[in-house]
């Protein structure tokens, strides 16, 4: 569909909506219980004013940055969101072609509906990296890691805030399950339950996951694999202290999109707590609210590395396929360079924490 009317991310989440069957558009949209979290993500970005500096030369602007050592052309990455051909028929591939033009990292998840190895061999060039949920079956998720090496991800990024699923009401209501055409790529030509079972394969994946999972997991992690290993769904300072001790090289703050515990704090409000417990010891990225480009330099302000989007381009991959998503991603670029010029930034590497206050009663 045509979409030059559609200039932010809103306009692609409305747009999106729209579109969507009820049972996916609510897949997609809700969060746990009341939702707060959800909505907190994105408010609590309200609360943080901009101190822009001026008389600045800004005809020169350095949006590159790296991860782990791998450069990306701006810091907006695709964060894990699962089954997305329930958004377009091309899926997670469609998202790897788009994140890949652009230059920007994409996290694939476990439930995708795309392999890794479909997108090692039809996106060579993108930087990809594997999101796991470590299984109770502890030889399935050594095969899944051996997966994501063979397909050249550079890093394995570990899910910690999901001891059990958080209550997703509408999908209760919508009695959710994967539509009988679709698989979780990853998992098909393993040995697991979702083979001998007949039910909802949705529902079985998520029965397989360890809810027994300690610090220690995450060294025993370590210690398959030469990919570096990040902590996601970090909150805390005193857990981001322990997953670096436990040997993860990155700290990824999330609340699982809003969809775990609800009534935990937004990732932006705690960013600044995690970035002081690490102490410069390790890159921390953030994902959860992001909707404009200030949304970004907010958080680059605070101590991110980078930032990963959900949501956003999920719901352009559902307006218009790759297309849809790479306009997402582009609006968040550009939104993120114009704010920086305006803001007297030339570098996203070297943006000051005095940048950013939080707005004050009146």
């Amino acid at each position: 569909m045509a979409t030059n009317s559609l200039v932010c991310v809103n306009d692609y989440e409305e747009q999106a909506l729209s579109l969507l069957d009820k049972r996916v558009r609510d897949y997609y949209s809700c969060g746990a219980d009341d939702g707060q979290t959800l909505s907190d993500n994105v408010a609590d970005f309200r609360r943080l004013r901009l101190r822009p500096r001026m008389m600045v030369d800004v005809s020169n602007i350095n949006m590159k940055t790296t991860l782990l050592g791998q450069e990306v052309a701006f810091p907006v990455c695709v964060a894990p969101t699962g089954i997305q051909k329930l958004a377009h028929p091309d899926g997670e591939l469609a998202m790897a072609r788009a994140s890949a033009s652009l230059g920007t990292c994409m996290c694939l998840s476990t439930g995708s509906t795309v392999s890794l190895g479909e997108l090692a061999e039809n996106v060579p060039e993108l930087l990809l990296w594997f999101q796991l949920y470590v299984c109770k079956d502890r030889d399935l998720t050594v095969q899944l890691v051996k997966q994501a090496e063979r397909a050249g991800c550079k890093a394995l990024v570990v899910t910690v805030d999901r001891p059990e699923q958080g209550t997703r009401r509408t999908s209760i209501t919508n009695k959710f399950s994967l539509p009988p055409h679709l698989s979780f790529k990853n998992l098909d030509s393993l040995k697991s339950p979702l083979q001998s079972s007949q039910n909802n394969k949705y529902a079985v994946l998520h029965t397989m996951f360890d809810n027994t999972l300690t610090w220690e997991d995450i060294q025993w992690l370590t210690t398959i694999t030469n990919l570096p290993v990040i902590a996601k769904g970090v909150l805390t300072g005193v857990d981001a202290v322990k997953a670096l001790e436990s040997g993860c090289k990155a700290i990824y703050v999330s609340n699982h999109g809003g969809r775990q515990l609800d009534g935990v704090c937004s990732t932006i409000s705690v960013l600044s707590e995690v970035v002081k417990a690490v102490n410069g010891r390790a890159e921390v990225y953030l994902d959860g609210g992001v909707r404009t480009g200030t949304d970004v330099l907010k958080a680059l302000a605070l101590g991110a590395r980078a930032v990963f989007v959900g949501r956003p381009p999920l719901y352009g991959l559902a307006v218009a396929g790759e297309e849809g998503a790479r306009n997402v991603l582009t609006i968040l670029r550009n939104e993120l360079k114009l704010a920086m010029q305006l803001s007297g930034v030339t570098d996203v590497q070297s943006v000051s924490r005095d940048l950013v206050t939080y707005r004050a009663s009146l």
